[in-house]
């Protein structure tokens, strides 16, 4: 079964040049994300999926699908998203997920050019939870600097939560950390 979501990731990561716009890889302490964004902050819409490798046989996988255009807080020039982020995790003998609501916010700092800072909130109640998620919260914080044209390295904080229905009880920590990472255009 390990083979074949390795497997699986290899193929993905193979084939992303051809049909997305970006590919995004992090880690932290505990943790390996690929992330791939099928299209550019000019499109009015962006659809992305992503898979978490989390220490301790963790899977998680996200499919987003967000509204997207470019505005502007005070004079920084900013894309913004406002949509949806399916989430599905397994681990051992849990297993859940949530469709999250929220958005995302890139902030261009035009004083140091390739500087921008990143910001995302996603919240699934427990109406929009399934599995052994009963609600669910993603958050991540980055600032990002563009080292050539098509690719840039982040620094930030993720952190993904899920509160854990009857009969289990408290909340599970699915993902949180410091990150580093880096995102390749296509």
């Amino acid at each position: 079964m390990k083979a074949t979501r390795i497997s699986l990731l290899a193929l993905s990561l193979a084939a992303a040049p051809a049909l997305a716009a970006d590919l995004d890889l992090s880690l932290t302490s505990e943790s390996v994300k690929g992330q791939v964004n099928f299209f550019d902050t000019n499109s009015e819409l962006q659809v992305g999926t992503g898979y978490t490798y989390h220490e301790g046989s963790r899977h998680i996988g996200n499919v987003d699908f967000h509204a997207q255009g470019r505005t502007a807080l005070g004079n920084l020039p900013t894309t913004a998203g406002i949509g949806l982020r399916g989430i599905g995790w397994e681990d051992d003998d849990l297993d859940g997920g949530a469709v999250g609501l929220g958005g995302f916010a890139t902030v261009n700092i035009p004083d140091v050019p390739g500087l921008s800072v990143t910001g995302s909130l996603h919240y699934a109640p427990s109406i929009l939870s399934f599995g052994d998620s009963d609600d669910m919260t993603s958050v991540e914080l980055r600032g990002s600097y563009r080292v050539i044209r098509n690719a840039e390295l982040f620094a930030g904080y993720r952190y993904l939560n899920t509160d854990l229905d009857a009969p289990f009880s408290g909340d599970v920590n699915l993902d949180e950390g410091v990150m580093a990472g880096m995102k390749i255009y296509f």
